[in-house]
């Protein structure tokens, strides 16, 4: 085999290595770790949930870059680029610069197999070792208790909202999910979890290894009218915040969990309240709830779950009416797609299902027969509709939006949301003009 020389080269070779895409152990990964002497002096936050991860992640990011702090931020997965998943001060790390890291963790593997994620991972967590990081921040894949970012101690766990998702690894329901979120607690460090309704077997690992416990509505809480709100935690209180930038229902729960592991980890890393201002006013993004300005108006989501698509729902109902809202819609197979489409049908008048370009994902095909399904039920229970409502399939998310974009109201709406592939696929294209006719 030719020696991988690009990044291309490398994320080819990392997808070839391991006979599964997921494999939910840990001790591969720490034996490679060990041998690549990967420990952290600065404090890690690791956070974990089913929906707001990398909100999260963004907003304690901004909060950090605004009180002078050097930051490193790990999520997954991209967009479109790989080197969104690397981040140093704010800014992407180019793609050459993790080059002698993933030729360290060849070299390290001694015959130990890694998954694209388990490879990709360790690389850029040897680039922050190096990067003379004052915090560093990881987002979890999947699940937390084998999940490979949990071969790194945190300083400080933060779970969000917990829902129903990949059942098929994690287990059938909140309590079972929960048990695997709550594995990257640590003993005697803050554990901050943000779900109003948390799971009970989050609540009790927690206590059962000693974790410092801060629960939302008991250890910090928010209020809030539509001009602004206020945070309260143990010994901290912020008043006449502004919202932050990153728009929907969910954005200040997420907040609040931010808010609450600043504070536990006062001690080591202070930060001023108006860094706080500062850093909620210019977090960033792409893909959640991102509303693009023009005509007619873009709407950009990774919700990809039933729980995702709720608050997605709610959010579009709180942005007024609009005569006319179209859907580009794109999934993966082990997804609950008949409870997302039944929770957007009242809202949508045209659906544009798109092929994806992986063999995990539904069809165009198919998720257009889910689609007569969850219509012919809802006509079957004389629910509303919205009037002629439609659906087209597509070969790509790109094809699906100019489709789209050609038969827009200029006032009305088009959200484009599911997979990470669907978001993605139409950011790299380039978004297509608006219509001629809509620019006047």
């Amino acid at each position: 085999m030719t020696p991988p020389r690009t990044l291309q080269d490398w994320l080819a070779h990392c997808d070839r290595l391991h006979p599964r895409a997921i494999d939910l152990t840990l001790d591969r990964v720490q034996r490679v770790r060990q041998r690549l002497g990967l420990a952290f002096a600065c404090p890690v936050f690791t956070v974990a949930g089913t929906n707001g991860k990398g909100s999260t992640c963004a907003m304690l990011e901004s909060i950090l870059l605004q009180s002078g702090y050097k930051v490193g931020v790990y999520t997954s997965p991209h967009l479109v680029h790989f080197e969104e998943r690397c981040r140093v001060n704010g800014t992407m790390v180019q793609g050459e610069l993790l080059l002698p890291h993933f030729e360290a963790v060849e070299a390290a593997r001694q015959g130990d197999t890694l998954t694209y994620f388990e490879f990709t991972m360790l690389a850029i967590l040897r680039l922050f070792t190096q990067a003379g990081l004052d915090a560093v921040v990881l987002e979890v894949g999947l699940g937390g208790r084998f999940d490979a970012v949990n071969a790194i101690d945190t300083d400080c766990a933060i779970i969000t909202s917990i829902d129903l998702d990949h059942t098929e690894l994690l287990g059938p329901d909140r309590e079972s999910i929960g048990r695997e979120k709550a594995g990257i607690l640590r003993a005697g460090r803050p554990a901050i979890v943000g779900d109003p309704m948390p799971p009970h077997s989050v609540i009790a690992h927690a206590e059962s290894i000693g974790a410092d416990l801060w629960r939302f509505g008991r250890d910090f809480n928010y209020s809030g009218d539509k001009q602004q709100w206020a945070w309260a935690g143990r010994a901290r209180r912020y008043n006449g915040l502004a919202y932050p930038a990153l728009r929907g229902a969910n954005q200040l729960l997420n907040a609040s969990g931010v808010l609450a592991a600043l504070e536990a980890m006062r001690p080591r890393l202070p930060v001023t309240a108006q860094a706080v201002r500062n850093g909620l006013a210019l977090v960033e993004l792409p893909g959640r709830f991102q509303i693009l300005p023009g005509e007619p108006t873009l709407v950009l989501d990774v919700a990809h779950n039933p729980h995702a698509v709720a608050t997605l729902a709610e959010n579009l109902d709180q942005m007024g009416f609009y005569p006319q809202t179209q859907v580009v819609f794109g999934a993966m197979k082990d997804k609950d797609i008949a409870a997302m489409l039944a929770r957007l049908l009242p809202l949508v008048d045209t659906w544009h299902f798109t092929d994806l370009p992986t063999p995990r994902a539904a069809s165009a095909q198919e998720l257009s027969a889910l689609y007569e399904r969850a219509l012919a039920a809802r006509v079957a229970d004389a629910a509303p509709l919205p009037a002629g409502a439609t659906a087209y399939r597509h070969p790509n998310p790109g094809e699906a939006l100019q489709r789209a974009l050609e038969a827009a109201d200029p006032g009305g709406r088009i959200v484009v949301f599911g997979s990470f592939f669907t978001v993605g696929g139409v950011l790299e294209k380039g978004l297509p003009q608006r219509a001629a006719r809509h620019l006047g």
